[in-house]
């Protein structure tokens, strides 16, 4: 682990931290965070890594960014959470940035099924996927999905309904430090 723990992994793991702390307390993941966290990331890749570090930090926020911009087209997630997954991306670059994802991905899979189940929701999952696929279908002609997640984010309910995904970030990159590790000595 002593390998992977570089300036760029112990900014992002203390940032992610933070942001996650702000997503589970008011469901909200501030740009006052995320923005400098992105243009700091890519300022250190280019210093620190010349021409091709800043080219590595780009692919990390372009993957960071597209990978979560069709689920905030779709209402999926937070503007927040797109511009969190884009700076982790300008800091890690692109490789570190999609492990990542898959574990942030998965571990908000696990929650999400946790939360049907504790609060017996499946009828309204199913509604929301419905709703999911009626979007994908007319996606050229219904862009608006940030006032969906305003206004889940204003339920009384809402913990019972939304997904923290800054804290699934954080466990991700924990998750993909802890693999990268364990790969690097096996």
């Amino acid at each position: 682990m002593a390998q992977l723990v570089t300036i760029p992994v112990l900014v992002v793991f203390v940032a992610v931290l933070a942001m996650a702390a702000t997503d589970l307390w008011k469901f909200k993941v501030y740009n006052v965070l995320t923005l400098p966290l992105l243009a700091s990331g890519l300022i250190y890749q280019g210093i620190v890594g010349g021409a091709p570090g800043l080219i590595n930090g780009l692919l990390g926020a372009l993957f960071g960014f597209a990978a979560l911009i069709v689920f905030y087209v779709m209402g999926g997630v937070g503007s927040g959470d797109v511009k969190l997954l884009a700076a982790v991306g300008a800091w890690l670059g692109l490789p570190l940035t999609f492990y990542v994802f898959i574990a942030s991905s998965l571990a908000a899979g696990v929650y999400a099924v946790v939360l049907l189940l504790t609060y017996r929701r499946l009828g309204d999952a199913w509604i929301n996927l419905q709703v999911v696929w009626y979007r994908m279908k007319a996606i050229g002609r219904y862009l608006g999905s940030e006032d969906n997640v305003q206004a889940e984010m204003s339920r009384a309910d809402r913990r019972q309904r939304l997904i923290p995904f800054a804290a699934m970030v954080a466990i991700g990159l924990i998750v993909a430090l802890l693999a990268a590790s364990w790969l690097a000595t096996h």
